[in-house]
């Protein structure tokens, strides 16, 4: 193991900077490559007949290539943008890759069009009558799936077209806004400037959360009618659409997450029935950080009754050893690709200013690697997300030998691998503790993300859920805007926090409301979180079972989200056994957090 982990990513290995000449040859070549097979989509309809069937496979082998290429050039840009947010470059980049949406859009909705009149009959026999449409089965049979969803051709293309400089030039605008936005705080005395991703709730005093709060909430309430705009025309767009289709806003990310609605109801009603557990732990953590009534700057607080044990600020080395080591203990393979992924520079860690806020690991497919960008701040959470992100970089590492169109997997799949991760890591602390003050803090990590899934992913998913019904009549204001996402918290939290606690901004700040290629960015997490959960308490009663998940998520770039999980481990989600399954372990949890917490 490495004395000491880079705390910066290698990008350059990649592909050109994109400042050089190299890059925008690399950038022209793309869009003349792009256009060509844009011209040559008006592909066949379906047929029984041996040219037809090579026309296909040789334009899905194209089609395949180019959009591996065009994703991975995306991520590059987007790792370059997300590490110098004021770059004027990268900016001009990330805009000019989006307006090759028009292209890939237009290709897409002629394979889906050509597609959509076989009968089931026709396509199977097109498809077993050559290897390359064999193996691109289930790409082919979602492809014609998502013709249902699409406008006739010609409006689709223009919709296509005018989103470059609509929905996704407001989602841009938002990266940008927040990219250079920055929080004044106190520190030592003095007025200092960070960027958001710098500023924390996690101290142990009080009156630091609290102004950090303030501090943060007074600079995004800076840019709150800019970001109203932005948000307003991302979902009125969608919402346009959605009307001419003639479906619920919720259809179309069903269908991008591949599971029905039955399934997300379900879901949703067992959480409901049985999150109240949660509050027992909220209603402890009161006591033990010796408040009247916990605020949202509370929810992220260490506990007093441990503060010696989590004061020293956790060093990064320190946080990528533990991983690496928990990782290796459930399975060697996820351990050895763990200290790979970090000692080869897969990683932008860094803690400066100028980097945008958040997470994420993207995919450069075309180099089999990813690339994970975070900020560190020293805390246990930070270490959290280190293994959250690995868990992502996983799950595609797993998949890089799979044909290029069956690499994609859902985002609530997506999410599933890298909240086991999660769960790995804090399960191996907490077995590794001897101190019950330590195992209370542990525990309290655990709850704390499980508050997060269950109640906070709750509260974003009810905001949109209002946003996109309420938008359909008119733009919102600011003001409605904040009242929509103060209501959404007291619902989703079981009105918990104080009467003045809560966060009417939080439509502001979290980034996931402007994502404008995906709609609803929110209850794939819960789905993720819930099916780490119940797949880790059945990875306790087999020895086989990390090779069981390794071939779950292969699955997941060829199978339906419930296809999956009833192939994989035997459970249909559409109905209550799973999430039930994964629920005891939250509650289990919280009984032990409750029995420990006697003894403070």
């Amino acid at each position: 193991m490495a004395d000491s982990f880079p705390l910066t990513w290698e990008l350059d290995l990649l592909y050109p900077n994109p400042e050089s000449s190299e890059f925008r040859r690399l950038i022209d070549g793309l869009r003349s490559t792009l256009q060509s097979l844009a011209d040559e989509s008006e592909l066949p309809a379906v047929a029984d007949s041996a040219d037809v069937v090579m026309t296909w496979a040789e334009f899905l082998e194209r089609y395949a290539e180019v959009q591996a290429e065009f994703a991975s050039l995306n991520s590059f840009v987007g790792c370059h943008a997300a590490a110098d947010a004021a770059n004027k470059t990268f900016q001009r980049y990330e805009g000019e890759l989006s307006a090759f949406g028009p292209l890939l859009a237009q290709i897409q909705t002629n394979v889906e069009f050509a597609l959509q009149a076989a009968t089931d009959q026709l396509l199977d026999a097109f498809i077993a009558a050559e290897p390359r449409l064999t193996e691109n089965a289930f790409f082919l049979m979602t492809a014609r799936g998502s013709a249902a969803l699409r406008l006739p051709k010609e409006q689709e293309l223009l919709a296509a077209d005018l989103a470059v400089d609509g929905l996704h030039a407001w989602g841009r605008l938002y990266d940008r806004l927040s990219g250079e936005l920055r929080v004044r705080v106190m520190e030592r005395g003095e007025l200092v400037e960070k960027s958001p991703g710098q500023v924390t709730l996690e101290s142990s005093e009080r009156s630091v959360r609290e102004n950090n709060f303030f501090a943060a909430n007074k600079a995004w309430a800076t840019i709150a009618e800019t970001c109203a705009d932005s948000l307003n025309h991302i979902a009125g767009s969608r919402l346009s659409k959605y009307r001419r289709l003639g479906v619920d806003h919720l259809a179309v990310p069903l269908h991008l997450n591949r599971m029905t609605r039955e399934t997300l109801d379900t879901m949703w009603r067992t959480i409901g029935e049985r999150k109240s557990c949660l509050v027992d732990y909220l209603q402890k953590k009161v006591e033990l950080l010796g408040v009247e009534r916990l605020a949202w700057w509370d929810l992220q607080a260490p506990l007093a009754t441990v503060s010696a044990v989590g004061e020293s600020k956790l060093t990064y080395d320190a946080a990528c050893g533990q991983t690496i080591d928990a990782f290796a203990e459930f399975s060697p393979k996820l351990g050895d690709f763990a200290q790979m992924a970090i000692e080869n520079r897969w990683i932008e860690v860094e803690d400066r200013p100028g980097k945008r806020q958040g997470g994420f690991c993207t995919d450069v497919t075309t180099r089999g690697q990813s690339r994970i960008f975070m900020t560190f701040t020293g805390t246990v959470d930070g270490m959290s997300t280190l293994a959250h992100e690995l868990g992502h970089a996983y799950h595609s590492y797993l998949l890089r030998d799979r044909p290029l169109l069956l690499r994609d997997y859902p985002m609530n799949l997506a999410e599933t691998a890298s909240t086991f991760a999660e769960a790995v890591l804090g399960e191996n602390r907490l077995a590794a503790s001897t101190s019950p003050h330590t195992r209370l803090q542990l525990l309290d990590q655990m709850l704390s993300d499980a508050v997060a899934f269950l109640m906070n992913i709750h509260a974003r998913f009810l905001f949109d859920d209002a946003l996109h019904s309420e938008r359909a009549a008119g733009e919102l204001p600011t003001e409605r805007l904040s009242e929509l996402m103060a209501d959404s918290q007291r619902r989703a939290y079981l009105d918990v926090l104080s009467d003045d606690g809560w966060n009417p901004l939080f439509w502001v700040s979290k980034l996931h409301f402007y994502i404008a290629d995906w709609p609803f960015y929110n209850f794939p997490y819960t789905f993720g979180y819930l099916l780490s959960l119940g797949t880790f308490s059945l990875a306790r009663a087999s020895d086989g079972f990390p090779a069981q998940f390794d071939e779950f998520l292969i699955a997941t770039g060829c199978r339906s989200a419930e296809s999956a999980v009833q192939n994989s481990f035997g459970y249909d989600l559409r109905e209550p056994d799973f999430w039930n399954r994964s629920l005891d372990v939250v509650e289990a949890r919280v009984s032990h957090f409750l029995e420990l917490a006697k003894g403070v």
